[in-house]
C-alpha cells in the first residue's frame, strides 16, 4: 500500500525538489548495491581463510602455456652410443583407459611397460627411459616428444584394448597408417620451428612445400623401421599368447607421430575379456609379454645394429 501522506507531500514540493528527490532515490538504487559488493570482497580478502573464499570461488593453478615435461631418468650402459627404447605406459592419472571391474588399463600397462624395461636392462647392452614411473597423466603429444627429445632409437607405446564385445581378445600391434603419416608430415612442417633438425637434416631457411616433403620422406623410412619391429613383436608372440590379429595393423594414432622415432603401439590384449584381464594383470602373462617384447627389440637392433 501507498502512505498517502508521502504522495501529498512529494505533489505539493516544487519541481526542481521533486527531481532532485528522484535522483537521490536512483543513486541509492545502484550506489547500495555497489557498496555492499565492495565490503564482501575487503571482507574476503581480509578475513577469509586462504583458498577457502567462502565457498563461492574455486581458484584453479592452472599449468603454463606450452610447458615442456621433464625429461625421464635414461637407465642401462652409460655408453650414450648404445641404443635408447623410450617405452610408453598408455594412459595415467586421470584418465584410467579401459576398465575391467577393478582393473584398470593405466595400471595394467605401467606394470607391463616395468616388465619389458627390467627385462631389457637385465639383458644388458641397451638403454631404457620410460615416459611415466607412476600414476600420472601425460598428453599424446608429450609422450612421442620425449622419445624425440632424448633421440630414441625406438618408442614402444604400450596399451590395452576394449571392445563392445566380451568375445574379443588377444595382442595387435601397429604402427601409423600411410594416411596418418602424410597428414603428419604437412602437420609438422608447419609448426616446427625453421632452425629444427628432424632425422638429421636441418629445415633452416626451407620452404614449407621442402620441409613438408623432408618430413614425409623421414617417416615412410620410420614406418618401414615400425613395421620391422612389429612383425618381429608378433613373432616373438606367436606360441606365448592368443594374438586378435596375426599381421601388422595401421592406424593414424597421434603417439605415433614422430617423424624420426621408429613406433610402435602394443595392445597386450583386452580389458574387456574376463580372460586377457586375468592374464594381463597376472605376474605370469607380463613375463610372458616382457619376455616376447624384449627378444623382438633385441633382434630389431641386431638386425640394424649388430647389437
Amino acid at each position: 500500500m501507498v502512505n498517502s501522506g508521502q504522495t501529498i507531500a512529494s505533489r505539493a514540493a516544487p519541481p526542481y525538489q521533486q527531481r532532485m528527490l528522484r535522483a537521490i532515490q536512483l543513486a541509492l538504487l545502484f550506489v547500495f548495491p555497489a557498496a555492499v559488493l565492495v565490503a564482501s570482497i575487503i571482507i574476503d580478502q581480509n578475513y577469509a581463510s586462504p583458498g577457502q573464499a567462502n565457498g563461492y570461488v574455486l581458484r584453479i593453478d592452472l599449468p603454463p602455456l606450452k610447458r615442456e615435461v621433464g625429461l625421464p631418468q635414461v637407465q642401462g650402459p652409460a655408453d650414450a652410443s648404445r641404443p635408447l627404447v623410450v617405452i610408453d605406459p598408455g594412459h595415467g592419472g586421470h584418465d584410467p583407459g579401459a576398465v575391467q571391474g577393478s582393473i584398470r588399463e593405466k595400471e595394467v600397462t605401467l606394470a607391463i611397460a616395468r616388465a619389458i624395461r627390467d627385462d631389457l636392462l637385465d639383458r644388458g647392452g641397451i638403454r631404457v627411459a620410460m615416459t611415466r614411473e607412476d600414476d600420472r597423466f601425460l598428453l599424446l603429444g608429450e609422450r612421442s616428444a620425449i622419445a624425440r627429445r632424448l633421440r630414441a632409437d625406438l618408442f614402444v607405446s604400450v596399451h590395452a584394448d576394449s571392445a563392445e564385445s566380451d568375445t574379443a581378445r588377444g595382442a595387435s600391434v601397429y604402427v601409423l597408417s600411410q594416411r596418418g603419416s602424410s597428414e603428419a608430415a604437412a602437420r609438422f612442417a608447419a609448426r616446427e620451428n625453421s632452425a629444427d633438425t628432424v632425422n638429421g637434416v636441418s629445415h633452416e631457411g626451407r620452404s614449407d612445400t621442402v620441409s613438408t616433403i623432408l618430413m614425409d620422406l623421414s617417416q615412410s623410412e620410420m614406418r618401414g623401421r615400425s613395421a620391422e619391429l612389429a612383425e618381429l613383436v608378433l613373432r616373438e608372440l606367436r606360441g606365448q599368447t592368443k594374438l586378435h590379429t596375426d599381421n601388422v595393423q595401421s592406424a593414424a594414432f597421434a603417439v605415433l607421430k614422430a617423424p624420426d622415432v621408429p613406433s610402435v603401439l602394443f595392445e597386450s590384449g583386452y580389458i574387456s575379456n574376463k580372460d586377457d584381464a586375468e592374464f594381463l594383470s597376472s605376474p605370469e602373462g607380463r613375463r610372458l609379454i616382457s619376455d616376447a617384447a624384449s627378444r623382438a627389440i633385441r633382434a630389431y637392433f641386431a638386425r640394424q645394429t649388430g647389437v
